[in-house]
């Protein structure tokens, strides 16, 4: 059994992209795996002062949402992160999450595995690359750790558009195989 995270970034309940975190979380469930999803909908997270206390303190010095999130990735064997794509890059609340998450750099981390689902109204198979870049580039931060698997679904713009997609059962999938 490994503990999975699964960080949905949209702030729209019930987006496309949350969609597809909520399949990966029934299939890493179906799998007996322990699963917690964190939306980012109502969260507290504010932009990185760039202070480097967190690397003194072992966790950020704003007092937000961010060190209960970064204690749960810290400790997760696999994180998936759920993003839109807007503007041909993950959305702008993944990226600050990921900046703030900077205190886990000098720490122990659990997480071996990190997969990616992204969402987009436009289909063509480059749309989510930058966003793979980005989040890679937080991985290799973290040499014990690998971008496992990335999954991408374009060209829906709405949660009605995502139904019956063939997408969601491919995350319902890779989340079985964590």
């Amino acid at each position: 059994m490994k503990r999975v995270i699964v960080i949905s970034t949209s702030l729209r309940r019930g987006s496309n992209s949350d969609m597809l975190a909520d399949q990966f979380v029934e299939g890493a469930k179906a799998a007996g795996n322990e699963v917690e999803k964190i939306s980012l909908v109502g969260k507290d997270i504010q932009f990185c002062k760039g202070c480097l206390g967190c690397q003194k303190l072992g966790r950020c010095v704003i007092n937000d949402d961010v060190n209960d999130i970064m204690a749960k990735v810290m400790n997760a064997d696999v994180v998936c992160w759920a993003t839109p794509i807007y503007y041909y890059e993950m959305s702008g609340q993944m990226k600050t999450l990921i900046d703030r998450m900077n205190a886990m750099y000098s720490q122990n981390y659990l997480f071996r595995d990190v997969y990616l689902l992204t969402t987009a109204a436009e289909d063509e198979e480059a749309t989510p690359k930058r966003a793979e870049t980005g989040l890679t580039g937080w991985i290799d931060c973290y040499p014990k750790s690998r971008l496992s698997s990335t999954l991408f679904c374009g060209g829906v713009n709405d949660a009605r558009e995502i139904e019956g997609n063939p997408k969601l059962q491919e995350a319902f999938e890779l989340g079985k195989s964590v």
